[in-house]
């Protein structure tokens, strides 16, 4: 068993509470549902970096590291760490923390690539933010 820790000090992208609907037959949160949130808070980074629509085009180094149970309140961070000519790379973490407790673990983390797309779904060039 990791060490108690808390949340990291940083605005999470996504917060939620895992439910009895998302368990597996063994009662611990689906796998899937899990990286489907990811998912959902590495494409809102990516959209909004991209200024529209982007899509997932692969996920790599995932690793479920701890259960998730139901109740638990998962916060997901999202961090873009890398911008192509139309593709994205964005680092996530989730973590659990109880609903009745304040010591936190990271559960899962993996890369997330997306790529920017344009009205007829082909690969945009991704319009740069100014800094």
């Amino acid at each position: 068993m990791s060490e108690p820790q808390k949340l990291p000090d940083r605005i999470p992208t996504l917060r939620l509470s895992a439910m009895p609907a998302d368990t597996n037959q063994y009662g611990d949160i689906f796998g899937g549902w899990l990286i489907g949130q990811m998912d959902l808070a590495a494409g809102s980074i990516a959209s909004r970096h991209s200024r529209g629509r982007a899509v997932t085009a692969a996920v790599d180094a995932v690793s479920l590291d701890r259960p998730v149970h139901v109740g638990d309140e998962v916060t997901i961070y999202a961090d873009l760490v890398h911008v192509g000519r139309s593709s994205m790379k964005i680092d996530v973490e989730a973590w659990r923390r109880p609903y009745n407790g304040d010591e936190a673990e990271r559960v899962t983390r993996a890369e997330f690539t997306f790529v920017a797309i344009d009205k007829h779904r082909r690969p945009r060039e991704i319009v740069r933010k100014d800094d």
